[in-house]
């Protein structure tokens, strides 16, 4: 094969030649993936089973170096660009059809200072990947209920779950993150560093970059904690409505308690 289409922002057609595939290939740790390799199909798929596209090439990074080489790949061949995290996207935004995808699944790192209480965490650990090193040394970072879901997709979204009320949300915690932007430039940004792009990656919208580590503030929680669940009948719903509202008016934060209907 001597080349290959893949599909541009402008939804034309470019062709990236096989040397360029293939220097591409040498520059990184990670492994290029087309459609017809052995690990395509595993690599594109994500939660959302609904989600079923085809990026024209995936490249599996296996550190911050090899985003930088897929960020300037795609930004000279000019193509679409989609990222992967833990792969729980429910949108589909992870996929595209026909362009470059990112995927980060790998990069799961976590490193925990229980002296500081910080933890450092590479884009692609999920909250059970998180959660086994930080409550190691009972610490814990608020994060979402569901072990599968990404770190990074949850961050960058905000982060809601069962500690927030005490510690606030997910993105509250975050202290720094190291981000590769459109350019293939790696900068660090946190309230003294390109605070600008701190802001942004806190709740300012999108695209502004690859984060390739997230550094978290960790509070003490666990490793043993209260939970359960308590089911009234429908009919009920109204009056356990409002006296659910009276208890929470009144209750520490320590408790997070939700109502489901269904």
């Amino acid at each position: 094969m001597n080349s290959m289409s893949l599909t541009t922002l402008e939804r034309g057609k470019t062709t990236v030649d096989a040397a360029a595939l293939d220097a591409l290939s040498a520059q990184l740790r990670g492994t290029v993936l087309r459609e017809g390799d052995a690990a395509y199909d595993e690599a594109r798929s994500i939660w959302n089973a609904m989600i079923d596209r085809r990026p024209g090439l995936i490249v599996r990074c296996a550190g911050a170096a090899d985003v930088v080489a897929a960020v300037n790949f795609a930004r000279e061949n000019r193509l679409l660009v989609a990222v992967r995290g833990g792969g729980h996207n429910i949108a589909g935004s992870a996929v595209c059809d026909g362009g470059l995808m990112i995927d980060l699944s790998l990069m799961k790192s976590v490193r925990v200072d229980p002296a500081t209480r910080r933890a450092w965490v590479e884009p692609g650990a999920t909250l059970a990947d998180v959660d086994a090193e930080t409550q190691a040394f009972e610490l814990a970072v608020p994060t979402g209920i569901n072990s599968t879901t990404g770190i990074s997709g949850l961050t960058l979204g905000g982060g809601f779950g069962w500690i927030t009320r005490k510690f606030g949300l997910t993105v509250d915690n975050l202290l720094c993150a190291d981000v590769v932007t459109a350019d293939g430039k790696l900068l660090r940004a946190s309230q003294t560093e390109n605070p600008d792009l701190f802001w942004a990656l806190r709740g300012g919208g999108g695209n502004f970059g690859v984060v390739t580590a997230f550094e978290f503030k960790l509070h003490q929680v666990g490793p043993q904690v209260l939970s359960g669940l308590v089911v009234h009948p429908f009919a009920d719903a109204e009056n356990v409505l409002r006296e659910y509202r009276a208890a929470l008016e009144a209750a520490p934060n320590e408790l997070t308690c939700w109502v489901v209907m269904r």
